[in-house]
């Protein structure tokens, strides 16, 4: 092989694992929170399995990533299950982790996750498209080696949130900025309405205020019917 062609690999390679690892932030974080309510164990199994499936698809979605720029309400659904996410996850911020989680939950957290994360990686998706220049095998080397990084940095999110409850609120707060920015520049929603810029930041202002207020609300009345009973 060419030196010049080993050199555009690697400089190719490179770039994809950038990309992917500065984009795959909101991943991990909504991964995070769609397992904290499950024990370590079982949120570790969650976490690899969820991240797994979700970058496997992902590789096959980038393949034909082309074809994802004509598609609408991908991101306004997406976006609707981010802040899904994000109020559930302060909604049950008042109960600790279970010991043993009830039937079924491992499987919906990594359901979640593969959703979320699908959802959410249009531009991941689309920019690694690019910088691999249609070669298979540089896509999937590059989702591949963000597993870890992805593994690790969820263990690492909800391990805070365990710790720290103000974890909580930022991570729910982070997510709806997602879910609403998501959900703003769905292509539908850029050709029927066309948001200013304004519009975009004052919807995600409102859509925090709301996630906060709403899973707070929830929260409390939890622990009040709990208090009661």
């Amino acid at each position: 092989m060419p030196a010049g062609t080993v050199s555009r690999l690697l400089i190719d390679g490179f770039s994809i694992i950038l990309i992917d690892l500065l984009l795959a932030g909101d991943n991990a974080l909504v991964i995070a929170m769609a397992v904290r309510a499950l024990p370590e164990k079982q949120r570790r199994l969650a976490i690899l399995f969820g991240a797994g499936a979700a970058v496997a698809l992902r590789v096959g979605i980038t393949i034909v990533a082309a074809r994802l720029l004509g598609i609408e309400f991908i991101k306004l659904l997406g976006g609707a299950f981010i802040l899904w996410i994000a109020v559930k996850v302060l909604a049950d911020a008042s109960s600790e982790p279970a010991v043993e989680p009830p039937r079924g939950r491992l499987l919906t957290a990594i359901w979640f996750i593969v959703v979320a994360d699908i959802t959410m990686s249009i531009d991941n998706v689309l920019a690694v498209a690019g910088a691999a220049r249609g070669s298979v095998p540089l896509i999937i080397f590059g989702l591949g080696v963000s597993i870890p990084f992805v593994v690790f940095s969820s263990n690492l999110i909800a391990t805070l949130m365990d710790r720290y409850s103000v974890v909580v609120y930022l991570g729910s707060a982070i997510l709806g900025k997602v879910g609403a920015e998501m959900m703003l520049t769905d292509p539908f929603v850029v050709r029927t309405l066309h948001p200013p810029a304004g519009l975009t930041y004052g919807a995600e202002a409102v859509a925090i205020a709301c996630v906060l207020a709403t899973g707070r609300f929830l929260c409390q009345r939890t622990r009040k019917l709990r208090a009661a009973g």
